[in-house]
C-alpha cells in the first residue's frame, strides 16, 4: 500500500511541479526577496515565520512576533529562545497597534519609507522618503538601520526609538524615552517612563490618567543629594559591553558581573524598576537594579492600597485597607475603592491608626505644630479628606499634620510615620489592627486578541488554481499520513520528555529506575489519601521520597501539564520536586527526603520546644501563602494536616502534597468547584459539608486546626474525662473564655501541650491561640487570608 502511494505521489509531483513553478515564478520575484540580514527597496516581510532578518552574527532576529490571538508586532528579539522556550524582545515598531495574521506586511518602499500595513491600512511609517538608494539591515548590535548606500550613512535606526530596552552601546539621549510594558503578557505601553528631565537628570516617572509623579531619584532630594549633577545639558547615557553604565548627570554603575563578556540588556520592567539582565545558559539573571525596595515605586499598587514586601520570600503584596475593596482582581495597578461614601455628617466618622504607614504626596493642607485632635478636626471638616498623616519632626521638635484627599503610594516604613484613616464609625468598630484586607489576586493572562473583518475579493485565476492544488495535495498528504503517524508517535514521547525537563527543571524517570531506586518499594515511610510514600536512593546517592499516586489521572498529557505547574513552584517552605514517572497506570512523584519525618510524628513526644513550634507555624503559613497568592498559578492544598508537614534536619517545615488536588481535578480549582470532598476528617472546613464555593479559606481553616493541635497536643476530637466528646475548637474556646473571665492562668496552662519542652512566652501563646481560633471560624469571610496570618505571626514574633 505504502509503495503504491509513494509512486502516486511521485508522479503527481513530477506533473504538478512545472505548473507550480510557472504560475508563481513572476510572483516570487515581487515577494520578499531579501538576503538574511538585508531588505532591499521594493521588498517586504510578511507575517510568516520564515520572513525574518537575521544579524550576521545570528544573535538578533527581526520580523513579525505573535503577541496575542491573531495579534502581531514587528519586533527585534534575541534569536535563541530561553530555557522556557520564550523569546526576549528588545524593540517593537507597533506595540500599541498590533496587526493581524493575514495580509500584513513590513515593506521598504521604492520611495524610501519603511511601512507597516495591516490589510492595506497603514499602521506605522518611518517618514524617510528620499530619492537615494537604500537598504534595511539588522546589525550585530541589534540595531535595525536604514542606510543610504551612496553616503554610507543612516537615514533611520531603531536605536533612536527604543521601547522598554537599551542594548549595549545604544545611546540614551534627551530625545529618547523608555516606556515599560503594561504587563508581562500585554506588551503595549505601560505606566512607567525613563527619561532625561528638563534639569538634565535622568529620572523615573509614573504616569496614568489621574496621577503623574517622579519617584527616582527620590523626589524630595536635591540633585546633589542624590549624587546627580544638572550642569551638563548634553543629556546622554549608555551601557557599555562590559556592564558599565554612564550618564552625563554623573549617574554611574557597574553590574556585578562587570568585565565578563556576556549578552546584556537594560530594561524598564513592568513593575517600574530598571534592571540590567545578563544572559547565562539560556537564562536572564539580574546583575543590577535601580531600586531595592519595590514598595517605594509609585503606583505599584494603585490608589487606596498598601504595598508590603517580604525580603525573605521576595514577594510583593498589595492589600486594601479596612473599608476598601479591590477594583480589579486581575490587575493590582487599579488599586482599591471604598465600600462606603463620604457624604455623611462629620459626627458619623472616626479614625483608625495605621502605624508606620505613609502615603507619599497629595497633601491638601499642612499644619505645623499641630495636636492630633486639631489634625483630625481639619480632616473631618473637609468632605474630601480620606486620612491624615501625623508624625513627629525630631529636628524641629514639633508634630506635623498632613491632610490627605488622595491616598496613593501607600507603604509601611520603620519610621515615626503614622496614618489615621477616616472611616464611618461602624467600620471602626469592626477593625482588627493585625489583619489587613488582603486583595485576592486572580492572575489574568491579559492576552491581546485582535479581530479583523475583511472584504471578500472575487475569485481570480490564482485562487482557483490554489483551490485545485490544495485538493490534490490533500489527497497526497492523506495517503502518506498513516506512514508518518507511526514514526512521529514513537518520537513524540522523547520530545515531550525533553520539553518537560527544560520547562520544569526536573527529570522524567522510567518505572524501572523507580523500582531500583526504591529497592522494589521496600521501605514505606508514609501514606495518605494521595498515595503511599517510599524511601529511595538515586544513582547520584541523593536520598529521596517516592510517592505512588493512588488515583489514576485522566491521561498522560493532563498529568504532564499539571506537574509542569508544580515543577515551577519553588519556596523554602514547600517540598522540592525532583522528578516524576508516568508509565501506563503508574504515576509517581519524586520529592526531596526530610530527615525528621512528619510533624505528626513529633507532636506526641518531647521533640519540640516553644521556639521550634512557633517557627514551624510561621513556616507553614509562609508556604501556604505562597501557594495561594503566587501569580503564576492558583493552587489550593485541600489537605493541610500534620502528616503533610515535613521537617528537615533542622526542624524547618516544608508543606508536602501541594498541587495534588490540581492533579486529580484539572481546571476545577480555578472555578472553585470540586466534584468530590477533599481533605481529612477533622481538618476540613465547613464549606465542604455545606456544598459552598471552595476558596483558599479551606486551607486557612485546616491550618488553624493544625496550630491548635500543635499547641494543645490533642487530636481534633477530644474526649474529656470519658464523659463527653467535643471538638478541639470548642474546648479551646471554652478554656480561653474561662481564662478571660476569671483572669487566671490555670485554664491557659491546661491548654498547652505538656510535651513541649522549655518555657513559653505567655502573651505570645495567648495571641497565637487567637490567630488559630480566627482561622477556624465557621464563616469563611471571618477568616484571614494566609498572607494576613503571616503578618500577624511576624508581629507576634517581633513582640517576643
Amino acid at each position: 500500500m505504502f509503495i503504491h502511494s509513494y509512486y502516486i505521489m511521485h508522479l503527481l509531483l513530477v506533473f504538478l511541479l512545472p505548473l507550480i513553478t510557472l504560475h508563481y515564478s513572476t510572483q516570487v520575484a515581487n515577494a520578499s526577496s531579501f538576503s538574511p540580514s538585508v531588505l532591499t527597496q521594493g521588498s517586504s516581510l510578511f507575517v510568516k515565520k520564515n520572513d525574518h532578518l537575521v544579524s550576521p552574527n545570528r544573535v538578533f532576529t527581526a520580523g513579525f512576533h505573535k503577541i496575542g490571538q491573531n495579534a502581531y508586532c514587528f519586533a527585534i528579539w534575541f534569536s535563541k529562545p530561553m530555557y522556557d522556550g520564550k523569546l526576549t524582545l528588545v524593540w517593537m515598531a507597533n506595540r500599541d497597534t498590533p496587526v493581524n495574521g493575514q495580509r500584513s506586511r513590513f515593506s521598504l518602499s521604492k520611495t524610501g519609507n519603511l511601512e507597516l500595513t495591516d490589510v492595506g491600512k497603514g499602521i506605522w511609517m518611518s517618514n524617510t522618503q528620499t530619492t537615494s538608494r537604500l537598504q534595511l539591515q539588522l546589525l550585530d548590535s541589534g540595531n535595525l538601520v536604514l542606510t543610504q548606500l551612496e553616503k554610507k550613512s543612516y537615514l533611520w535606526q531603531s536605536f533612536s526609538f527604543p521601547t522598554d530596552t537599551l542594548l549595549p552601546n545604544q545611546p540614551f539621549t534627551k530625545d529618547t524615552v523608555l516606556v515599560s510594558s503594561r504587563s508581562s503578557t500585554n506588551l503595549s505601553s505601560g505606566f512607567y517612563k525613563l527619561y532625561f528631565g528638563n534639569d538634565n537628570v535622568i529620572r523615573l516617572l509614573y504616569s496614568n490618567n489621574e496621577v503623574t509623579s517622579v519617584y527616582w531619584p527620590q523626589p524630595w532630594l536635591l540633585s546633589s543629594q542624590a549624587g546627580r549633577s544638572p550642569y551638563n545639558n548634553s543629556r546622554n547615557a549608555f551601557l557599555d559591553l562590559k556592564g558599565c553604565f554612564q550618564s552625563t548627570d554623573y549617574f554611574k554603575f557597574t553590574t556585578i558581573d562587570h568585565g565578563v563578556s556576556l549578552q546584556r540588556r537594560l530594561t524598564l520592567d513592568v513593575d517600574g524598576n530598571i534592571r540590567v539582565y545578563s544572559l547565562n545558559e539560556k537564562r536572564w539573571s539580574v546583575s543590577w537594579q535601580a531600586i531595592s525596595k519595590p514598595c517605594s515605586i509609585h503606583g505599584i499598587c494603585g490608589p487606596n492600597s498598601l504595598c508590603t514586601y517580604d525580603f525573605d520570600t521576595r514577594i510583593r503584596s498589595c492589600s486594601c485597607m479596612h473599608g476598601y475593596k479591590s477594583k480589579n482582581h486581575s490587575d493590582l495597578s487599579f488599586g482599591c475603592e471604598p465600600t462606603f461614601d463620604f457624604s455623611g455628617h462629620l459626627d458619623s466618622y472616626e479614625f483608625i491608626k495605621l502605624p508606620h504607614v505613609t502615603f507619599y504626596g497629595f497633601d491638601s493642607s499642612y499644619i505645623s505644630n499641630s495636636t492630633l485632635k486639631e489634625c483630625k478636626n481639619a480632616c473631618l471638616s473637609n468632605s474630601n479628606c480620606k486620612a491624615i498623616q501625623y508624625n513627629f519632626d525630631e529636628g524641629l521638635g514639633i508634630f506635623r499634620c498632613y491632610v490627605k484627599t488622595f491616598l496613593f503610594n501607600g507603604e509601611y516604613k520603620s519610621t515615626s510615620f503614622n496614618t489615621y484613616l477616616k472611616l464611618p464609625k461602624i467600620y471602626v468598630l469592626s477593625y482588627n489592627q493585625y489583619v489587613a484586607n488582603k486583595s485576592e489576586l486572580n492572575c489574568s493572562s491579559s492576552i491581546i486578541q485582535l479581530k479583523r473583518t475583511y472584504e471578500q475579493k472575487s475569485a481570480n485565476g490564482s485562487i482557483k488554481f490554489m483551490l485545485w492544488f490544495s485538493i490534490i495535495l490533500g489527497v497526497i498528504v492523506g495517503t502518506s499520513f498513516v506512514f508518518f503517524y507511526f514514526i512521529t508517535k514513537q518520537r513524540s514521547g522523547l520530545t515531550t520528555q525533553a520539553y518537560l525537563e527544560v520547562a520544569t527543571g526536573f527529570k522524567r524517570f522510567t518505572y524501572a529506575e523507580i523500582v531500583k531506586a526504591s529497592n522494589k518499594f521496600r521501605e514505606e515511610i508514609g501514606r495518605g489519601g494521595g498515595g503511599v510514600v517510599y524511601k529511595g536512593i538515586l544513582p547520584d546517592n541523593r536520598v529521596v521520597a517516592i510517592k505512588r499516586l493512588h488515583q489514576a489521572i485522566q491521561g498522560e498529557a493532563e498529568f504532564l501539564a499539571e506537574i509542569s505547574t508544580i515543577g515551577r513552584i519553588n519556596h523554602r517552605n514547600l517540598i522540592e520536586t525532583y522528578g516524576y514517572c508516568v508509565e501506563g497506570k503508574n504515576m509517581i512523584l519524586v520529592y526531596e527526603y526530610m530527615e525528621n519525618g512528619s510533624l505528626a510524628g513529633k507532636l506526641g513526644g518531647n521533640h519540640l520546644d516553644w521556639r521550634n513550634m512557633f517557627e514551624i507555624v510561621i513556616g507553614i503559613a509562609r508556604g501556604l501563602a505562597y501557594l495561594h497568592e503566587e501569580c503564576l498559578e492558583w493552587v489550593l492544598h485541600c489537605d493541610v494536616k500534620p502528616q503533610n508537614i515535613l521537617l528537615d534536619a533542622n526542624y524547618n517545615p516544608k508543606v508536602a502534597d501541594f498541587g495534588l488536588s490540581k492533579l486529580f481535578h484539572q481546571g476545577e480549582a480555578g472555578n472553585s468547584i470540586f466534584s468530590k470532598i477533599r481533605g481529612t476528617r477533622g481538618y476540613m472546613a465547613p464549606e465542604w459539608v455545606f456544598n459552598l464555593p471552595i476558596t483558599s479559606k479551606v486551607d486557612v481553616y485546616s491550618f488553624g486546626m493544625v496550630v491548635l493541635e500543635m499547641i494543645t497536643g490533642r487530636s481534633h476530637t477530644y474526649n474529656q474525662d470519658n464523659a463527653r466528646l467535643e471538638t478541639l475548637v470548642s474546648w479551646v474556646r471554652e478554656k480561653v473564655h474561662e481564662a478571660s473571665e476569671s483572669m487566671r492562668e490555670t485554664q491557659m496552662t491546661e491548654i498547652l501541650n505538656p510535651m513541649i519542652m522549655g518555657e513559653y512566652e505567655k502573651s505570645q501563646m495567648d495571641n497565637l491561640l487567637k490567630v488559630a481560633l480566627q482561622c477556624v471560624e465557621e464563616d469563611r469571610e471571618a477568616r484571614p487570608t494566609m498572607s494576613e496570618v503571616v503578618k500577624m505571626l511576624l508581629h507576634l514574633e517581633t513582640d517576643d
